[in-house]
């Protein structure tokens, strides 16, 4: 295969999961799908979690997709809706809500007896979206009168949970907790660094039978902490991006190649070119230097990234033919290490892939 592709692993998907769900402590898992789960295919994940306890999107189009796909799980709109059709379709759907603003609440004020499980999201320290904590009892006494709402849950989002040395998130957690003394409810705290970094905080003394967490990127075996990768914490990456050589050429010590000519060929060289590029997903922001996988082999890139090609430098022995497999991140080489050459996070890098290749579930592989 020369031309890129991000092959999907459904068994590390599964067993992600099921380390988060044992991470958690007891809580539900939702996991979080949102960006065409983070890159990996939002139909494809979602099939492959027929355990989760349920899915969170970003937008109303996504849980549309999902629902008149069958999904059957609890779908979670973590942007809320904006205006009364929206609400209607969502309720009609039995989607579940977030309201984060006083134009949300109002929505539900003024709209038709339903039984909507709503999430109303609090402001404890991100400045994002939320309301303050001072208004948390009034908004809960406001849905609760609302016709339209059927169950009241109560959630923030931790903004420094992926430095374990921030206070910030301990007192995010504190603001938090201190309206539990009127709420009994469900409760949603944790995200990835949550769950996996601060297991002994989020929300101590809570019962975990009335916790979700909210999972995203550790779903996808990638570790949410800077210097650190998945495998560190048990996770297995779930894609792994390649692509072939599609030509081999030799340069002379002083030669140029690539686009501004930026990279010179310090000695005679072997140039391989891959048939990947921007416009599949791999970002022209990966300088030379950063690491690629050829037969299992590392390489460096050579030059600017272009749009469906890019050179490496396979070195002056460099032996590789036509055809033979290239690693852009994945199987021996992490999305971590790879995002920290461009002085990015790996979340921009496999939310950016085009081209993706379900591979099914092996049986009996744990």
């Amino acid at each position: 295969m020369t031309a890129p592709c991000a092959h999907i692993r459904v068994d590390a998907l599964q067993h992600n999961y099921q380390r988060l769900c044992l991470a958690a402590g007891g809580a539900k898992v939702i996991a979080v799908i949102k960006g065409n789960a983070y890159g990996h295919g939002l139909l494809t994940v979602a099939r492959a979690l027929p355990d989760a306890d349920a899915f969170a999107v970003a937008r109303l189009a996504d849980a549309l997709a999902l629902s008149e796909a069958g999904i059957g799980q609890p779908i979670v709109l973590l942007g809320g809706v904006y205006d009364a059709s929206e609400l209607a379709t969502a309720v009609g759907k039995r989607f579940e809500l977030v309201v984060h603003c006083r134009p949300q609440l109002e929505l539900l004020e003024a709209a038709a007896p339903a039984r909507a499980v709503v999430w109303l999201e609090v402001d404890t320290g991100m400045h994002r979206l939320g309301i303050d904590p001072e208004e948390c009892a009034a908004a809960l006494q406001r849905l609760s009168k609302c016709k339209a709402v059927g169950e009241l849950r109560l959630m923030t989002h931790l903004a420094c949970a992926d430095d374990r040395r921030d206070a910030r998130t301990d007192q995010q957690v504190a603001r938090f907790r201190s309206l539990l003394a009127s709420f009994d409810g469900p409760i949603s705290v944790a995200n990835s660094p949550g769950v996996l970094g601060w297991p002994n905080s989020i929300c101590a003394g809570v019962d975990p039978g009335r916790s979700f967490a909210r999972c995203g990127i550790a779903l996808y075996g990638i570790s949410p902490f800077a210097g650190t990768i998945g495998a560190e914490f048990g996770l297995r990456p779930v894609m792994h991006f390649e692509a072939g050589l599609i030509a081999v050429t030799h340069v002379r010590a002083g030669e140029c190649v690539g686009y501004g000519a930026t990279w010179t060929a310090r000695r005679d060289t072997v140039i391989g070119i891959i048939a990947a590029g921007y416009g599949d997903g791999y970002s022209r922001f990966l300088p030379s230097g950063t690491p690629v996988l050829v037969n299992g082999r590392r390489a460096e890139l050579a030059g600017r990234v272009s749009m469906d090609l890019t050179a490496i430098d396979l070195g002056p022995d460099g032996a590789e033919q036509i055809g033979d497999p290239v690693t852009l991140w994945g199987d021996g080489l992490p999305v971590e290490e790879v995002a920290a050459s461009a002085g990015t996070i790996p979340y921009t890098l496999v939310t950016g892939v085009r081209h993706t290749l379900l591979e099914p579930a092996i049986a009996g592989d744990g």
